[in-house]
Parts: structure tokens; sequence; C-alpha cells
């Protein structure tokens, strides 16, 4: 009887599809939980690839889903890193797909102090890891900047703190990118104001500054937030220009002043960091300019008195040359009596050797000599002969090896040469010219091919009006006289036969596509 009875139960309960049931749950989630806030641990982060992100709030029993689309992230004051304790704002909803709910969180704040302290800390560990703090990667400032700029809002008293300071110790060029401060878009504002004052060109229309100064006043841990992002610490290692961070009081302590070239406790401290007291540099250039005076009046007076010290033990000028004036008029003696006793020399082996010069020895030197001279005529004649007959027998044996017959045997072989070189060029220039004939042809057969002509043969016609060729039924219309070419001639047509434009036919609207929600 049982058995009976429950089907006719089950009828009585409404039947559903997947979807309508998948609907009401959506309904009935949304509608009772419309906007909610959820505090928890973050678990497990994922960027999607279509932007989208997905992260899951847990605590020490269940797991929440949680979405952000991608539109929405621009919105959210942190982005959620694993093991962070946040507060997420948003509302339920459900996926049907895959039967869960989950929570579309559009707005996420980080829960406590203690949670930003933990995760600034991790982000600090993870910079120092990657060598971001060491020291070695610090620049030095420079001792007198042209221009500095100022990364900070136009508003604050800081700015004002800054040229102020400048201004009395050493007045200086200061270029101001003004920033957000606080709030969501400060550390990407902040991060590109260093970044474009990296790109900018030295000695432009708008100079490049010199030195980098980041600053901000005091404030609790979540208002100098947007100077913990890695984003700004990461712009700040990456600058070119020495930097120096100012951010908050001497007790405020941020991401970025660990990545700086320098830290400053105050703003204002910066700007006495970046510029020297102008009053103090006049000082002391005045007191070198003085001790440079009196050390040059110093050592010129000294030079002096050495100089003086010395020439008490140098001898009198006069008694310098005594010796030597003695030396001169000695050798000036002896110099005479030289040359007199050297002309004398001279004279007497001059006269024996011209009493050894007679004419009678010259006479007989001569004779020697053509003797010497005639003997090497007598000489030379029979080797000339005997050298003429050798040459003679080896051109007459040399001409008996050449008979006639040899010398026609040479030239005909060098007729054979030359007949079978010519062949050859004839052949080269036989294949060269068929070569240059065949490709004519081709050419001359692809220029039929492209011309109009073969397309008329096709079945087509070239249409002139006026004597131009007319590619539109409008052009057509307004010529005077139309003619039409074919591939057996040309055939002229009346103006009343000339063909009309076809009216455009109106477009029919596309169909409804529908709506996709």
């Amino acid at each position: 009887m049982d058995l009976i009875d429950e089907p006719e139960k089950a009828g009585n309960t409404p039947e559903f599809t997947v979807s309508e049931l998948s609907g009401a749950v959506k309904r009935a989630i949304e509608g009772e939980f419309g906007h909610v806030r959820v505090k928890g641990e973050v678990g497990r982060v994922v960027r999607a690839r279509s932007g989208h992100l997905y992260f899951d709030l847990k605590d020490d029993r269940n797991v929440l889903a949680c979405t952000t689309w991608k539109g929405q992230i621009p919105g959210l004051s942190v982005i959620p890193e694993e093991g962070m304790e946040v507060v997420a704002h948003g509302r339920m909803t459900t996926f049907g797909s895959q039967s869960k709910y989950q929570l579309n969180a559009v707005e996420v704040a980080v829960a406590g102090v203690g949670a930003l302290m933990a995760m600034l800390e991790k982000r600090k560990k993870a910079l120092q890891a990657e060598g971001l703090f060491a020291p070695e990667r610090k620049q030095a400032l420079p001792f007198l900047p042209d221009v500095i700029g100022v990364v900070t809002s136009a508003q604050g008293a800081v700015i004002r703190d800054i040229l102020h300071r400048l201004r009395d110790r050493f007045p200086r060029k200061v270029l101001v990118w003004p920033v957000a401060v606080q709030g969501k878009d400060c550390a990407p504002q902040v991060a590109r104001a260093i970044a474009g004052f990296n790109a900018m060109t030295p000695g432009g229309a708008l100079p490049r500054p010199d030195l980098l100064i980041v600053a901000r006043g005091g404030g609790s841990i979540e208002d100098l937030w947007g100077f913990n992002e890695e984003e700004v610490a990461r712009a700040a290692a990456a600058s070119m220009i020495p930097l120096i961070s100012a951010v908050g009081h001497e007790t405020d302590t941020t991401l970025i002043d660990f990545v700086a070239d320098r830290r400053a406790p105050t703003p204002s401290a910066a700007a006495e960091i970046a510029v020297p007291v102008r009053l103090e540099l006049i000082n002391d250039v005045d007191q070198l300019d003085s001790r440079l005076s009196r050390a040059v009046t110093e050592g010129v007076r000294g030079r002096k008195q050495r100089v003086s010290d010395l020439a008490r033990l140098l001898p009198r000028p006069d008694m310098l040359v005594e010796d030597a004036r003695q030396r001169f008029d000695y050798w000036s003696e002896r110099l005479d009596l030289a040359l007199k006793g050297r002309v004398s020399a001279g004279e007497l082996r001059l006269s024996r050797a011209a009493g050894s010069l007679r004419p009678g020895l010259l006479q007989g030197r001569l004779d020697r000599a053509r003797e010497r001279q005639t003997g090497w005529s007598a000489r030379l004649a029979p080797a000339l002969a005997r050298a003429a007959r050798d040459k003679r027998t080896a051109f007459a044996h040399q001409a008996g090896r050449l008979s006639p017959v040899q010398i026609e045997r040479a030239i005909s072989k060098g007729r054979d040469d030359v007949r079978a070189r010519l062949d050859r060029l004839r052949l080269v220039a036989r294949t060269a010219q068929d070569r240059r004939q065949a490709r004519l042809e081709a050419l001359d057969s692809l220029r039929r091919t492209l011309g109009y002509t073969e397309t008329l043969k096709r079945g087509y016609a070239v249409v002139r009006g006026d004597g131009d060729v007319v590619m539109t039924a409008k052009a057509a219309g307004k010529a005077g006289s139309l003619e039409l070419e074919f591939a057996d001639g040309k055939l002229a047509v009346g103006k009343g036969d000339a063909p009309r434009p076809k009216k455009a036919k109106p477009k029919t609207p596309p169909p409804d596509q529908g709506s996709l929600f």
C-alpha cells in the first residue's frame, strides 16, 4: 500500500529544471546577503589570464571563494596576498556551473596594524633577498645639484618646507611632480613620477633633475602605506638619479627608505641633505683664499731668504772669470807659434813632393800605360773573332735541326688549334643566341597573354566613350558617343543604346540578435 502511495506524494512536489533551481538559489542568496563584509585570512590567490582575480578567504573551519572582476581591481585599496588577514566588502552571488557560492569583492582592506606589519615584514625580506637593500647599490649624492625633482603633494606643507629650506641654504631650480600621498592612487602615481623624472632628457627644454626627493608628512601606518607598496620600492631601486626618501617623521619607517640612496628623517632634513649652506661655502672660500694668500706670501719670503743665504756662499763674478781669462791669454800666445810651425812643415813636405815629380818620370809612366793598352787591343780582336765564330756555329747547328717538314707540321698544328677554337666560339655564340631567342619568345607570349586582346577572345569587350575607355555606367552616360571593341573588330553604338546604371537595392536591416542577458 505504501509503494502505491509514494508516486502520488511525489506528484504533489514542484518539479524544477537545473537552471531554474540554480536561479532560485542565486536569487535567495543575493536577496538575503546583498552586501556583506567578511573578515578572514587570504588563502589561494590566482590572477587569471583574462585579468580577473580569484582568491579564498578562510578561517579555522571554512573557506569562502572570492572573485574580483578585471574592471573592479583598480578600485581595491590592497591587492590580496596569501597569508594576509583582510576584511573584504562585496555582495554574495552564485556560480551555477559549479554549484558554488562566492563573494564578489569590490573592496579589500587589511584587518589591523598587526596584519600590515606582518605583510610589510614579508615584503622587506623578499626585496632584501633580491639585493635591493645592498649598500653597494646606493649612489652618491651630488654635492651641488643644479635641478632637484620633488615627488610630493602640491597642496601640502611639505613642499613649502622644502622650498623654504632650499631658499635659506642654497637656492636651486626645483621641479615638482604632484602625486597623491595616501590612498589607493598613491603607489602608482609615485612610481610613475620616479620613472617619469628618469625618462627626461638631460639638457632638454625641461631639464632632467640631478637629485630626487620623495617626501610626505607624518601619519599613521595606513596613511603611509602607499610608500610600502612593492612597485614604489622597485621604482626607487631602478632610479638612475640619486634619490632621497623623506616620508613621515623621524620615527616613521617605510619600505622606500631601505631602497633609497639616502634617508632623511623629515622633508626639511632632506632639503638640508640635498644642498650645502651657501653662506658657509662663501665663508669657507674666503678662509681658503686668505690661507692661500698667506701661504704664497710666506713661500715667496722664504725663497728670497734662501736665495740670499746661498748668494753669500757663492764667489764674486770677477773671481770666477780670472782663471779662465788667464788660460785664454796663455793659449792665445801658443796659438801663434803653432800656426807658424804648421805652415813651415807644410812648405817642407810640398818641396819634397815637387822634387820627385820630374818630367822624365811622368813620361815613363805614360809610356808604360800606353804599352799595356796596346797589348790589350791586340788580344781583343782575336777574342771577338773567336766568340763570333762560336755563335755562328751554334746558330748553324740549330738551323740544321729545323727542317721544312718540322716547320710545316708546326704550322699545320697551329692552324688546327685555331680552327678548333673558332668552332667552339661559333657553338657558344649559337647557344647564347638560341637562349636569348627562346627568352624573347617567352616574354612576347607573356605579353600577348597579359594584353587585353587575349581577354577579348574570351567574350569580353572594351567600351570607349569619346575615344577614352570608360569603366562605369555613369561615365558611359556622360559620353557623347560610344564604341565597342570586340576580338574581331569595333562597333559604334548610338547614344540610346548605352547601358543605364542599375539602381542600388535597398539594404535589408539585419535581424535582431536579441539580448545575451
